[in-house]
């Protein structure tokens, strides 16, 4: 096996292992909508990381990387789901 093909599969095995690491808690939340034991820091901060890695696979001077762009997106979507019901629960719900 040479280093390219090493490269690309642990490329994809890190897309599938973010993906189904973030998918559960994206899933019980919007299920749920139980947000007390999340930290909002932490999900702006994984948005944002989500996101200056979608620029960098954008930016990549062999190519677009296309299992870093699409575990990214994928992860900044649920991030950003999960900072929205978040939001709604400790900030729109006690005025209520």
């Amino acid at each position: 096996m040479n280093a390219e093909t090493l490269y690309t599969i642990c490329g994809y095995a890190a897309s599938i292992f973010l993906i189904l690491g973030y998918l559960p808690q994206a899933i019980e939340t919007i299920r749920t909508r139980n947000t007390d034991g999340i930290a909002l820091p932490t999900f702006l901060m994984m948005a944002a990381g989500s996101v200056a890695f979608v620029i960098q696979s954008l930016c990549h001077e062999a190519g677009i990387i296309w299992s870093m762009l699409i575990t990214n997106a994928v992860t900044f979507i649920c991030s950003c789901i999960v900072f929205g019901i978040k939001i709604n629960n400790d900030y729109f719900k006690k005025k209520e």
